[in-house]
């Protein structure tokens, strides 16, 4: 019994040929590659705002709880200092201070 297909011509291809075909065919068959970016979402001033200021508050009670968790060998190192002047931040005075609407579009 014969192997392989019967070549479509009066002789058969070499094995450049056959690689070219096939090369074309896989590309015949698939649709080009578009990259789609996902385009960022828009949020408002007073939406990212208040987002930020929320991610430092967090970052505040983060800080609070490693500086209690700190040994009392390091408290006067230079990163307990950093801690305490993050923890002495006011950021109940920034959270009173919210940006202006504009325009109509928030």
């Amino acid at each position: 019994m014969p192997r392989g297909h019967m070549p479509e011509g009066s002789f058969a291809l070499s094995n450049a040929e056959r690689q070219a075909l096939h090369r074309a065919r896989k590309r015949a068959r698939q649709p080009p590659l578009t990259i789609k970016r996902p385009q960022a979402a828009r949020r408002s001033r007073s939406r990212r705002w208040n987002d930020a200021l929320a991610e430092m508050i967090a970052v505040q009670v983060e800080c609070t709880a490693w500086f209690e968790a700190l040994p009392e060998s390091l408290r006067d190192s230079a990163a307990a200092m950093a801690l305490q002047e993050m923890i002495d931040l006011d950021l109940d005075a920034i959270a009173a201070v919210q940006p202006p609407r504009g325009y109509g579009r928030d």
